[in-house]
């Protein structure tokens, strides 16, 4: 089995972006959640990049690549995604985001459907309102005030202060606090929490989640999709992976039992599950006149 690669980064628009490669065959890109990194990956790019050539970046704001002011949005991590395919070298590639990392891929799909041969959401988010409240109350008008508190002793303080306030709101201790508290850990400098904030702010606000794919799923329906969902995710309901999986005609739906981190909690059983689908499903050619004429019917 190899190991996780080192990091390395490359400069795109004068901005230093930081990402994982190894392997060689057909591309996978894998997309980290909200606070994450690439280390997301940790327990299944070695495996995968056995029979592919897998990428891991580090997205603006998060873990070794820049955190310069500017588009956090949904689009913005895209465009973002794309820009480092194309500076690789790459044309294509199979699509997978885990939570943040989810919408963000959905969102490529639409965005740039010729780069898509596959598309599978991990515990994403932008398919349901309902998410952690942490997360909801880290939208709050004022909260970027409190995080310079909770984070300033760095990563054993907010780590403390994460699991404890966790663990009172139903999240038993486990990796989904183990990666809470490590991602609240490293917002310890004011770039990495501004770009916390832009990036929580453009997706949720004190109700929940104000963004939604759902809308939308018929756009690219060439694309074979499956959605992953950890069916004990305390952070984003597994429900929300079963609405939409019944939205997008032959999609797949995997609910192994595991949290929110699911290729943390259960690496192997995720590889395989990946690997079948990819294995078992033709990369697909995106019609640009269907997708306009979808567009045009509005999804009827």
């Amino acid at each position: 089995m190899k190991d996780f690669p080192p990091p390395t980064e490359v400069k795109i628009h004068g901005h230093r972006v930081s990402y994982r490669i190894a392997g060689e065959g057909p591309v996978l890109v894998l997309v980290h959640g909200i606070t994450a990194t690439s280390e997301t990956w940790r327990n299944v790019m070695g495996p995968l990049s056995e029979r592919y050539c897998v990428i891991a970046p580090d997205l603006r704001g998060h873990g070794g690549s820049a955190r310069p002011r500017g588009d956090y949005s949904l689009g913005a991590h895209a465009s973002g995604i794309r820009d480092l395919l194309v500076t690789l070298g790459h044309e294509r590639a199979t699509f997978v985001g885990h939570s943040l990392g989810g919408g963000i891929v959905m969102q490529l799909t639409y965005q740039f459907p010729e780069l898509c041969e596959r598309l599978v959401p991990v515990s994403s988010g932008g398919l349901g309102r309902e998410v952690h409240p942490i997360l909801r109350a880290a939208a709050l008008p004022g909260s970027e005030l409190v995080l310079p508190f909770i984070t300033s002793r760095g990563v054993r303080t907010a780590g403390t202060a994460v699991n404890s306030t966790l663990g009172r709101l139903g999240v038993k201790a486990g990796t989904d606090v183990e990666e809470f508290a490590r991602g609240y850990g490293s917002l310890s400098n004011r770039e990495s929490r501004e770009a916390f904030m832009h990036t929580l702010r453009a997706v949720i606000d004190p109700r929940g989640q104000r963004v939604s794919a759902r809308d939308r799923l018929y756009l690219a329906e060439e694309v074979p999709r499956m959605f992953v969902w950890g069916e004990r995710d305390r952070i984003i309901p597994s429900h929300h992976g079963r609405s939409a999986q019944g939205d997008v005609p032959n999609s797949r739906l995997e609910t192994p039992s595991a949290g929110h981190f699911l290729p943390l909690d259960e690496p192997e059983r995720f590889v395989e599950i990946l690997d079948e689908f990819i294995s078992s499903t033709e990369p697909a050619v995106v019609d640009p006149e269907a997708m306009r004429q979808r567009l045009r019917s509005g999804g009827d």
